[in-house]
């Protein structure tokens, strides 16, 4: 499949509304207008040849490409950026100035780790009395990369596809919608994983799946035994741990999904003490903003794992090593 020029009037820097003006993730990271990406900053080069690495603006607008024409054509909001990692420089002309005297010509500037999602507005439910909206995107570190080689040398990408929560815009990432080790050399490549990413991925199947969380509880006993399992986890041996399902949160994660569990105003537990997995799987989602570029994506489809491999002990009686 060949990758077509975006059309003018189709150009994601000229759609009008964004994605979110709230952060679907914190941890380090800044919110950056995509327009400023694409007139202000630099694009990494191969060492060997100086040819362009994909840069953030072509991974987003191909993103941006493929997500309209899959969707047959629906609105797409203005992505929701954000950056870490800046690696800054200067023009040889001002080598020899100090920092504080360099001019705004004179300054160089990328960001090695960035993640964008962007919502399809009419793709939505709602799930507990939350509304629910479909959303893409994707994460790219240039850390991942071997700089010192030449164009056509493989590059890394995570991409996604799975709903947010307009509440709290915790995204909620299952396994079919997350492709975490993208390895690409070229647009046309990276055109063709996202678009076979989309392609398989089954909305109805996700919507059910969280639509069951909604009806299922955890009673006060139930999660205290899940949070204590889940920090006894992080200590475990790690023979022991190979027997089990991975847990990617740490303490940190833990105590924000225990602090939630009393005083979340939108997911905390009922006048009895019990929680929902919806809830619990609010909680966890929620957490995870607080995880880096690198790690964001694995841990929020960790949550999903975790959070189904409870359900199933609820629903069907199935042995959970995390309410034994």
């Amino acid at each position: 499949m060949e990758l077509r020029e975006l059309l003018p009037e189709t150009n994601l820097t000229e759609e009008i509304e964004q994605s979110s003006s709230l952060s679907f993730m914190e941890a380090n990271t800044i919110a950056i207008p995509l327009e400023e990406i694409k007139s202000n900053h630099i694009i990494p080069v191969f060492v060997k040849d100086n040819e362009t690495t994909i840069s953030h603006v072509e991974f987003i607008e191909t993103m941006y490409e493929v997500a309209k024409e899959h969707f047959n054509g629906e609105a797409i909001l203005k992505p929701s950026v954000r950056v870490s990692h800046p690696i800054k420089g200067r023009i040889p002309e001002a080598r020899n100035k100090a920092a504080k005297e360099l001019l705004d010509h004179e300054k160089t500037l990328y960001y090695e780790r960035m993640c964008f999602c962007m919502e399809i507005p009419h793709i939505r439910r709602t799930i507990n009395g939350n509304d629910i909206a479909l959303v893409v995107g994707g994460v790219k570190a240039y850390s991942e990369d071997n700089l010192y080689n030449k164009k056509g040398a493989i590059e890394h990408f995570k991409i996604f596809i799975g709903f947010q929560n307009k509440v709290c815009l915790n995204l909620k990432i299952f396994t079919d919608g997350l492709k975490s080790d993208v390895r690409v050399a070229n647009t046309n490549d990276l055109y063709n994983a996202i678009f076979q990413l989309l392609k398989e991925f089954q909305t109805d199947r996700q919507l059910a799946e969280m639509e069951q969380l909604a009806l299922l509880y955890l009673s006060p006993t139930q999660f205290a035994q899940m949070i204590g399992r889940a920090k006894l986890y992080q200590h475990l041996p790690a023979e022991e741990k190979k027997l089990l399902p991975t847990l990617m949160f740490g303490d940190y994660q833990l105590s924000a999904v225990t602090d939630g569990y009393y005083n979340s105003q939108s997911f905390s537990r009922d006048g009895k003490g019990n929680i929902s997995l919806w809830n619990t799987y609010n909680l966890l989602t929620g957490a995870n903003k607080s995880s880096y570029i690198d790690k964001f994506l694995d841990r929020a489809e960790n949550a999903s794992l975790f959070i189904g491999d409870i359900r199933n002990a609820l629903a069907h009686n199935t042995p959970c090593w995390f309410l034994e």
